[in-house]
């Protein structure tokens, strides 16, 4: 069994909803969920003439590579609704594979640890909720000491419905 790391947003229609939905497609595509973060909203990141985010992280088992958790990914989140038109634009559901077991992937199509987790405090927070002491495997610091470091100001409050 392979551990994974996922961090899930949206800022579209009903996001709670497609969190969930995304949450029961994990379980059933990927692997058993063994731990979720509390659902945080947050300013969207890059553009930012957007509605607000809802996020959560997730650690899953799974039998499946990293690079199948992707192709994966890819159907739930167009099963979802979906289209990729814009970088960092509104959308309905971003699934993001923040860490695979203790591995380090670097190829065109996918790369793990996420580049940009340690620069997002939206990823951050959430992680520290089911992993504060997981090691990045390429920057021999925890997800605490990332956080600590994060230079990242932007507002992550916990979401309350």
């Amino acid at each position: 069994m392979h551990s994974c790391i996922l961090h899930l947003g949206t800022n579209e229609g009903a996001k709670a909803t497609n969190l969930e939905l995304a949450e029961m497609m994990i379980s059933s595509r990927i692997g058993s969920i063994e731990r979720s973060s509390k659902l945080y909203t947050t300013a969207p990141w890059g553009n930012t003439d957007q509605d607000d985010f809802l996020n959560i992280a997730m650690i899953c088992q799974t039998n499946l590579s990293a690079e199948d958790i992707l192709s994966e990914i890819h159907i739930i989140e167009s099963k979802l609704g979906r289209i990729r038109n814009e970088k960092w634009g509104s959308r309905i559901i971003d699934i993001d594979i923040i860490f695979y077991d203790e591995e380090i992937i670097k190829n065109p199509d996918l790369i793990i640890p996420h580049p940009h987790l340690t620069n997002r405090n939206f990823v951050l927070t959430p992680l520290m909720d089911i992993c504060p002491e997981y090691m990045h495997p390429e920057l021999q610091k925890t997800v605490s000491e990332l956080y600590t470091l994060c230079t990242d100001k932007s507002e992550v409050n916990q979401y309350n419905d």
